[in-house]
């Protein structure tokens, strides 16, 4: 199998092989799409945990498999992989105060497994898609040099993840690239997960008659990602030799806070509802958006959509599919100080 890394343009990677994790899922299944847009063969792997197989591009190879489970790993990875991305987690952060034994075993026992075969498979690059949580409660807007200061058992996990392929890069020479999304919404989404993803929440919460719910007083300020903007830069980030070895915030630098998203969702919807305030989560950081100006430079990344034109797309792409019962897949392992609609399962 050839591999080429490209200083700039996309190229016309034809003869690559990549394997995408969470490539049902909503970033991993938009991924996939790039990829064989660009003449790549790709294999995407998901455990339909949180994905959905219809997801998937038919020109992707699917594979159902538990990456907890090492030899499922190895199984997929000893016939021959160039790239891998790994997106498969479940990133539910403010969930992860409450459930960190289920969500911490999904999103750290997979990494070890790919790391290993990456390792001993010769494996040419390594991509893993991070986040924003392991910057913690810092002064925004978050530069990739700050130190990891995670607030939050998923964002311990990923800062565990990326020492890791620190660590294996230094130790075996492995090519990785660390990226950051925040707040990535859009059309594939499951807005059906009560627990994460606040524009999907509230748009399905509308479809199905229900106030939009804001955790305390909706001043904590985030920047929105539109899917379509974050992946093609994501993409790059498997053959821009200028990314290898780097740490990479990656999405838009609008930022806004939680009642302006919500004042815009509901006036894209038309609906007459109102926003509904309810008591803040513990732990949940305030202020918290990224630079973009290093994406840019190594990935090609660019803000094109709005938050109000994302927001469109993603509204008439969620009334096309209707409306859909939240579902609680990972029960809570602690429901002290828990949120009360989680508990009640009000949603």
């Amino acid at each position: 199998m050839e591999h080429r890394i490209d200083t700039g343009g996309v190229g016309h990677l034809a003869t690559s092989r990549i394997l995408v994790t969470g490539g049902a899922g909503f970033m991993g299944s938009w991924l996939g799409d790039e990829l064989l847009s660009r003449g790549n063969e790709v294999i995407a792997a998901d455990n339909l945990l949180g994905g959905k197989q219809e997801n998937v591009n038919p020109g992707c190879k699917f594979v159902k498999a538990d990456l907890r489970k090492r030899e499922e790993v190895e199984a997929i990875v000893a016939k021959g992989v160039d790239v891998i991305f790994h997106l498969a987690a479940y990133a539910a952060e403010g969930q992860s105060v409450f459930s960190p034994i289920a969500i911490n075993e999904i999103n750290i026992a997979p990494m070890n497994n790919l790391l290993v075969s990456a390792v001993n498979n010769g494996v040419k690059r390594f991509v893993f898609t991070s986040s924003m949580a392991v910057y913690g409660d810092q002064k925004p807007p978050f530069g990739e040099s700050l130190p990891r200061r995670p607030e939050d058992p998923y964002g311990a996990a990923k800062a565990y993840c990326e020492n890791m392929l620190e660590i294996f890069g230094r130790v075996y020479g492995l090519e990785y690239v660390i990226v950051r999304p925040h707040n990535v919404y859009g059309p594939k989404q499951n807005i059906a997960d009560p627990y994460r993803n606040v524009l999907g929440i509230w748009i399905n919460g509308i479809m199905r008659g229900k106030n939009p719910l804001i955790y305390g007083d909706g001043e904590q300020k985030r920047a929105f990602s539109y899917i379509e903007d974050v992946t093609p830069a994501l993409a790059n980030a498997g053959f821009y030799a200028k990314a290898q070895s780097q740490i990479i915030n990656l999405g838009s630098e609008e930022a806004v806070t939680i009642n302006e998203a919500c004042k815009l969702v509901l006036e894209l919807t038309g609906t007459t509802l109102k926003p509904e305030h309810i008591p803040a989560r513990p732990n949940d950081v305030k202020y918290a958006y990224s630079t973009a100006e290093k994406s840019m430079k190594l990935l090609d990344y660019k803000t094109r959509h709005p938050l109000r034109d994302g927001l469109q797309k993603m509204i008439e792409w969620a009334r096309s599919v209707g409306k859909q019962e939240p579902t609680y897949t990972l029960p809570l392992e602690i429901t002290k100080n828990a949120p009360k609609v989680w508990i009640e399962k009000s949603i």
